[in-house]
């Protein structure tokens, strides 16, 4: 069942990504462009997203333990390091540069978007460069 619900949850992200134009790094650039061709509708799409998690988090966390699992597995850590300084900067610049992030990136592969070939792989080879430089 979890399965199931995954690839749920999974479709509907994936749909409001595409609805939202969170896919198509044009927008997102244009977003990222402040003295440009800016583009505020993504920092609505980004305030309806904290809404929404603000709520399904005050929720979920309400019940005590989640419905496919024994526990909640949130994260411990909340100092500021540079792992994490660096990781954001990175972050920030390839989405800046691409126009993608990685949920977005996914989605936009499946759909057949030229960036993504090279962005993908490159954000993949990143995260395994990443783990193997942390172990």
């Amino acid at each position: 069942m979890s399965v199931i619900v995954n690839l749920l949850v999974g479709l509907l992200f994936g749909v409001g990504l595409v609805v939202s134009g969170m896919a198509n790094p044009a927008k997102v650039i244009n977003f990222l462009d402040l003295f440009g061709t800016w583009d505020p509708s993504l920092a609505f799409v980004m305030g309806g997203a904290v809404v929404v998690a603000f709520v399904g988090f005050r929720l979920a966390l309400g019940r005590g333990r989640p419905v496919f699992d024994t526990a909640f597995h949130l994260p411990t850590k909340q100092d500021i390091d540079r792992p994490l300084v660096l990781g954001a900067a990175l972050f920030g610049i390839g989405w800046g540069l691409g126009g993608f992030c990685p949920g977005p990136a996914f989605v936009a592969l499946g759909l057949g978007a030229p960036g993504t070939y090279v962005f993908v792989p490159a954000m993949l080879a990143g995260m395994w460069a990443a783990r193997r430089a942390d172990a």
